[in-house]
């Protein structure tokens, strides 16, 4: 889809589509007030009829308006204008995108980054309307067989957008919230992808390569570890992890050092298990098949790399993923088993399906070299914090308040919110083991946040924050598929930083 910023008259538009609001009141927005003046009250009479009650996400197609140049016009509903907030505002520019997916307007002009918004510049309605389109006309069909060209369907749709703003001095701000949003977007759409893959596409190595091509592409330093390096390095735990699988494990490192020299950076952290049997502690076969998710915590690493390499954001910023498979054969690590993590801490097994903060412990270790200025691991951990939460908020742990405060703001600023979680010292005890340093579960009680307090045993030595992914990294049922969260909150919280330090 192309994109374009312009500033002109709505009732002179020359387009397959322009797409205005009508509120629950049924008032009519200022363009629609413009359409409505230029066809000597059509759209108010088709209002007065009941055909369009303004309710939010209500959308209505007219053609041939009179007094218009526009082929259509498509109303969409606001719901109540007191009411109409950030989330409000996207839910409609979803509407109004899906509801001309399977029509013949090609060339849309939309009027609706003119509301007012609550708080909102022109610069961020734009870029969130850049998002919000972008996300609302996904589709994963890297792996169908493709479909006939000449197939009309696939003509249909969206494939030029030209966001209307009111004033001719707000296109250049425009412009930049468009270049935003599509970046945010291309980083979304990428964690989606690699999310949806297959587990026999999508391995480890895949993973890496992703990292280097992209690396290429933007001018960021990528280096592989591979499991000789692992083994030097005394990665025990993440080692223990791997070694019941053919796929070798891959440990990426990336870095965007776009910051001062003398700046420290933040550590982005993503969990990379490519497929999650399990181990000897075998999963249920029930949907089984959504363990390829288990490397959401990487696949929004690489997102957010995406994004801010497009951004060309002023930080320096490290990405650490550790990838490997969690599988049961006569090589595996068993419950009962003891390993000897990076730090030197050993770790007994007690259930090998709580693999995700064994190999995040020994990244989690390794980014001390960094001398970062914060740390934020990224990992769908457990099923526990989708009982605890949902699937609306990610589970936030942190060993530092600010560091906390900054990530829950940058996730009600970005509409990918997190709830802070405790962590107390209560809870560590838990964790004890006869028979090692530690154990890596710690019962079913709390279990979202004993996972977060094994983590933080490993975290001491800077400040730390944790997401649990585990209920909002993809979608079940009818709408299967990745979310590519938390990738806008992770960009948020670094453009945030990136603002502070410059």
């Amino acid at each position: 889809m192309e994109f374009s910023i312009k500033n002109g008259n709505v009732e002179k538009e020359l387009s397959d589509c322009v797409i205005v609001g009508v509120y629950e009141s049924q008032q009519l927005t200022t363009a629609a007030q413009a359409i409505d003046a230029a066809s000597a009250g059509y759209i108010a009479s088709i209002l007065k009829r009941g055909d369009m009650d303004g309710k939010l996400e209500a959308t209505l197609m007219l053609h041939s308006v009179p007094g218009t140049q526009s082929a259509r016009v498509l109303l969409v509903g606001l719901g109540k204008e007191a009411e109409f907030t950030e989330k409000q505002y996207c839910k409609a520019v979803r509407a109004s995108v899906k509801a001309l997916a399977n029509s013949g307007a090609g060339k849309v002009t939309t009027f609706l980054a003119e509301l007012a918004v609550k708080q909102l510049s022109t610069q961020r309605k734009v870029a969130l309307m850049a998002e919000a389109t972008l996300d609302a006309t996904y589709k994963f069909d890297a792996i169908k067989r493709k479909k006939d060209e000449a197939n009309d369907d696939a003509k249909k749709g969206i494939s030029t957008l030209s966001i209307n703003v009111a004033q001719a001095n707000e296109v250049q701000l425009a412009e930049t919230g468009l270049a935003d949003g599509i970046a945010l977007a291309a980083g979304v759409s990428l964690a989606k992808d690699l999310g949806n893959l297959p587990p026999n596409i999508c391995t480890p190595t895949y993973l890496a390569e992703q990292a280097l091509a992209m690396g290429k592409t933007y001018g960021f330093d990528v280096e592989v570890l591979e499991q000789d390096a692992l083994e030097k390095l005394g990665m025990g735990s993440f080692l223990g992890v791997t070694q019941g699988s053919e796929e070798p494990p891959k440990f990426i490192i990336m870095q965007h050092l776009k910051g001062n020299k003398e700046q420290k950076p933040v550590v982005l952290v993503g969990k990379g298990i490519t497929f999650d049997t399990g181990g000897i502690s075998l999963k249920p076969g029930s949907e089984m098949d959504e363990m390829k998710y288990d490397m959401c915590g990487a696949a929004s690493v690489l997102g957010t790399f995406k994004t801010i390499a497009s951004m060309n954001l002023g930080l320096n910023v490290i990405g650490i993923i550790p990838s490997c498979e969690n599988m049961p054969d006569g090589r595996a690590t068993r419950p009962g088993d003891v390993l000897t993590s990076m730090s030197g801490l050993t770790i007994e097994v007690l259930n090998t399906d709580a693999e995700g903060r064994l190999i995040l412990c020994d990244a989690l270790t390794y980014a001390e070299r960094f001398e970062p200025s914060a740390v934020v691991d990224v990992a769908t951990l457990t099923g526990a914090c989708v009982v605890a939460l949902g699937h609306h908020a990610s589970g936030l742990f942190s060993n530092n308040d600010d560091l906390a405060k900054e990530l829950l703001q940058a996730g009600e600023a970005s509409l990918d919110r997190a709830w802070h979680m405790p962590m107390w010292d209560d809870y560590q005890p838990l964790l004890d083991s006869n028979f090692a340093d530690i154990a890596n579960i710690g019962g079913r009680a709390g279990g979202s946040i004993t996972a977060a307090c094994f983590l933080s045993r490993f975290t001491k030595k800077y400040d730390w924050a944790h997401l649990d992914i585990a209920g909002t990294a993809w979608k079940s049922g009818k709408e299967k598929g990745g979310t590519g969260r938390p990738v806008p909150l992770l960009t948020e919280f670094l453009v945030a930083r990136a603002n502070k330090a410059n």
